[in-house]
């Protein structure tokens, strides 16, 4: 078994096609299938149901897939570390974020990054903490930005999950239309409370998204039925719809930082407050290009807690 063989494997399973992955790893596609065919007879399996114009996993490729991707990533990862003893002139980091994290902290962190160590490539992945926490546990990243817990077993045994900063979520509307809270109760920091935001139209994300949970969560705790304008739409399409009145946003403080276009109203209760943490595994020491994202990525935070930005605190 060799490195060459397990990325040919790979890359089959994620593109369930021999030639398209023949074609990403810039190899004539019998050279693929006679690596792969090798693999097979070394280990006795069948890896792939092949029928035409369709390949599928096995159940034994299915066992081999998250063993694979970890000896990948433990063979780029010493890669990375090797060049890196240049001094982070050169090397890789790959970074997942919540898509709200990317339009705020992670935004301001690489901007940093990147004037300080140019030669450091980029990885991003944007998606929900979930799966950023399995990508993580496949060691498909080096660290990730994630905002709920550690859930299962398996993850906390593993991962560490490092608090840096405590939000409230606010609620979006347009700064140049009427304010959709006007006479509404607040609380004396001019918060509004869940049952406020259930009268206001909302443009709500969609069902899986992190903050729909949590507000959905709310809501249901109180027996609400919050009134919706319109839903199932990503982060910027949200932030557009508030920004033209079509209803308000429910979004973290961060991302509506210097958004001269919105008004931001703060939301009432411990359950619309979120915790952003940098998570990594444990069993893996941090390459030196992971560690200096994490220091600059706690530098950011510092910066995005100052007092002027009140809805957001260091944790």
């Amino acid at each position: 078994m060799n490195l060459e063989q397990l990325r040919g494997f790979a890359e089959i399973a994620r593109t369930a096609h021999f030639t398209r992955a023949a074609e990403r790893l810039h190899l004539a596609q019998p050279s693929l299938s006679r690596q792969i065919s090798s693999l097979e007879r070394e280990l006795g399996v069948e890896l792939f149901h092949r029928a035409r114009g369709n390949v599928a996993l096995t159940a034994a490729g299915e066992q081999l897939l998250p063993i694979a991707r970890r000896m990948l990533a433990d063979a780029d990862a010493a890669r990375d570390e090797m060049a890196e003893l240049a001094g982070l002139r050169r090397g890789r980091i790959r970074l997942g974020a919540t898509p709200t994290l990317c339009t705020s902290l992670v935004a301001e962190a690489l901007v940093e990054f990147r004037e300080r160590y140019p030669g450091i490539d980029i990885e991003m992945l944007e998606r929900g903490s979930r799966s950023l926490i399995a990508a993580l546990m496949e060691g498909a990243l080096d660290l990730a930005l994630i905002v709920t817990s550690v859930s299962s077993g398996a993850a906390r045994a593993v991962l560490e999950r490092e608090p840096i900063l405590s939000e409230r979520l606010v609620a979006v509307s347009s700064a140049e239309g009427p304010d959709p809270f006007e006479g509404a109760v607040r609380d004396p920091d001019g918060a509004v409370g869940i049952a406020e935001l259930a009268r206001v139209p909302q443009v709500a994300f969609p069902e899986n998204y992190d903050l729909r949970v949590a507000t959905d969560a709310a809501f249901r705790a109180e027996a609400l039925t919050p009134a919706i304008a319109v839903e199932g739409v990503e982060m910027d399409a949200a932030l557009r719809f508030a920004e033209r009145g079509i209803g308000v946003a429910v979004v973290p403080a961060m991302v509506a930082v210097d958004a001269p276009g919105l008004r931001a109203t703060p939301l009432a209760g411990a359950e619309l407050t979120r915790t952003v943490s940098i998570a990594r595994r444990s069993d893996m020491a941090p390459t030196h290009a992971g560690a200096a994202m994490q220091a600059l990525i706690r530098e950011t935070a510092d910066r995005l807690a100052a007092p002027e930005h009140g809805l957001v605190k260091r944790v």
